[in-house]
């Protein structure tokens, strides 16, 4: 497929830019780092509150995409929306304004260590988005209430375990109300019951605030109980039930293999191909 304005519709270029499309759709996405190919023609659609799970060997293109639909990276060919929005095209200056509806979950929290949790939670809020101070506070305590950590407001970051750090990262990329996160590899180096807490976090955001959500990540762990579970509020309680049906459908996974999509398809799809399929058998084990 070449790009550009000569370059044939395609049905996903159709869909993307239609009533009620999907929130971020990649389109035929090629990308080359010298002579080495990372992506090969890679397309897939994220649908409104929907989960995309990306898996994949080191090197195969997973956080690459992420950069790709940042805008940080631009596509050798191929098509990039974000909300409706041709972003492969976009100046840096565009770009900022699209930026603001996406939110990032680094692997190692990426906190700055001389703020405390309030100023870390607030920073968009306060420096780029020029919030009244009083708004952007009553934000960061309403982020924090949700992630359960509103009494550490004024803890310093290295005052906090590791997953605390990585659920204030999640508070932080939420705080401008974003309506799509991107996570790279957000519970790596956290211990089984620490990760937990936050695959609960990103469960609770897609379920709960209606957030769409695109998860890379070499933990299959964490990877399978966001797509096999839901955040289900009852007044004040909360639980976290097996997804099925419909909701199950909502979270997929996505196999990258040298650079091209070998998988795409729901917990259940991945499980029963990886008897058929040596590749995806070997991966998930």
């Amino acid at each position: 497929m070449a790009n550009g304005e000569g370059a044939p519709r395609s049905a996903l270029l159709d869909e993307a830019l239609g009533p009620g499309g999907p929130i971020i759709v990649l389109d035929g996405v090629w990308l080359a780092f010298d002579e080495k190919e990372i992506l090969k023609n890679v397309s897939f659609t994220l649908q409104t509150g929907h989960t995309k799970i990306i898996l994949g060997a080191s090197g195969a293109g997973k956080s690459t995409i992420l950069r790709l639909i940042l805008g940080l990276l631009t596509p050798d060919r191929g098509r990039i929306f974000v909300n409706g929005e041709r972003i492969d095209e976009m100046t840096e200056d565009q770009l900022m304004a699209v930026r603001t509806d996406l939110g990032m979950v680094f692997q190692e929290g990426a906190l700055f260590d001389s703020l405390t949790v309030r100023e870390n939670v607030g920073y968009k809020l306060y420096e780029e988005l020029h919030w009244p101070i009083d708004q952007a506070d009553a934000r960061v305590r309403e982020v924090l209430g949700f992630i359960g950590l509103a009494e550490y407001l004024d803890r310093m970051p290295g005052e906090l375990s590791g997953g605390q750090r990585r659920r204030v990262a999640i508070a932080r990329a939420m705080a401008a109300k974003p309506r799509i996160l991107l996570y790279d590899e957000a519970t790596t180096g956290l211990d089984p019951i620490t990760a937990l807490t936050v695959d609960q976090e990103i469960v609770k955001l897609r379920d709960l605030e209606s957030v769409s959500s695109i998860l890379v990540t070499h933990q299959l762990r964490d990877a399978f109980f966001v797509a096999e579970h839901t955040a289900v509020r009852q007044g004040s309680s909360l639980s976290f039930d097996r997804a099925a049906g419909r909701k199950a459908a909502e979270a997929e996974f996505i196999i990258l293999r040298d650079g091209r999509i070998a998988f795409e398809g729901t917990a259940q799809e991945v499980r029963e191909i990886a008897k058929k399929d040596e590749y995806i058998h070997a991966f998930l084990s």
